[in-house]
């Protein structure tokens, strides 16, 4: 079963806390002791979120480790085959996939995905999944772009969290740049199950995830089809 836990925002990033997510992406897995690895790529290897990562998911009795790509880098293909799940942190979307694609882990994980390893993320590490993402890679503005494509659609992350993201949306519904969009808020997640959307799995303020159209002029937020919620 191939599996896809795109998170809009929130998580150990920003708290250690209850671990709600974190503690759902390890359910998933069906092992008592996961392997799970961590690519925080998308912050440059940030030492503060690597630290983060370890404290979460050790104390989830999890087998942890992460890759670095701004250190000397191990073999990727056969760490990674040898994982129950993947976790991509979030940062520069942009940046991330040109390193990854450089060293062709974009290849690597998507063997990965076929071959039933759990693919999970933040922001960076949601909307890469995608064949499209809104991103704020660059400074100025944000940028629809294309991304690893192991399941279709454009997604957005932080979607009620940073002021920038609606009104981006829109934008590129009225002009017809896009037709549809999968916009992911803070402290939600999508869990796709054989490439298709099955939860919005809310881990705070019941949290949601949107198909998000427009219709006769008209901003849409719709309920993804076939999806069923969960509060944590």
């Amino acid at each position: 079963m191939k599996q896809i836990i795109a998170i809009g925002g929130g998580g150990f990033g920003r708290e250690i806390g209850e671990l709600k997510i974190e503690k759902y992406i390890v359910k998933q897995s069906n092992k008592t002791k996961p392997k799970i690895c961590f690519i925080p790529t998308a912050t440059g290897d940030d030492q503060g979120y690597i630290e983060n990562f370890y404290k979460a998911f050790d104390s989830l009795d999890c087998i942890t480790s992460h890759i670095d790509f701004f250190k000397r880098t191990i073999d990727l293909e056969s760490h990674i085959l040898k994982q129950d799940v993947i976790y991509v942190g979030g940062g520069n979307t942009k940046s991330m996939l040109a390193v990854w694609r450089e060293w062709g882990l974009d290849t690597i994980l998507k063997n990965a995905y076929e071959n039933n390893i759990i693919m999970s993320g933040v922001s960076a590490g949601a909307i890469c999944w995608f064949e499209k993402g809104i991103t704020d890679s660059y400074k100025d503005h944000q940028a629809i772009i294309p991304c690893l494509g192991f399941v279709k659609g454009i997604c957005c992350p932080h979607y009620d969290e940073e002021p920038e993201r609606i009104p981006y949306v829109k934008e590129m519904l009225e002009s017809k740049n896009i037709d549809e969009c999968i916009a992911i808020e803070g402290y939600s997640a999508l869990h796709l199950i054989n490439d298709e959307a099955r939860f919005s799995v809310s881990f705070k303020n019941e949290t949601n995830t949107h198909h998000v159209v427009c219709n006769n002029n008209e901003i849409v937020h719709n309920k993804l089809s076939n999806v069923e919620k969960i509060l944590l």
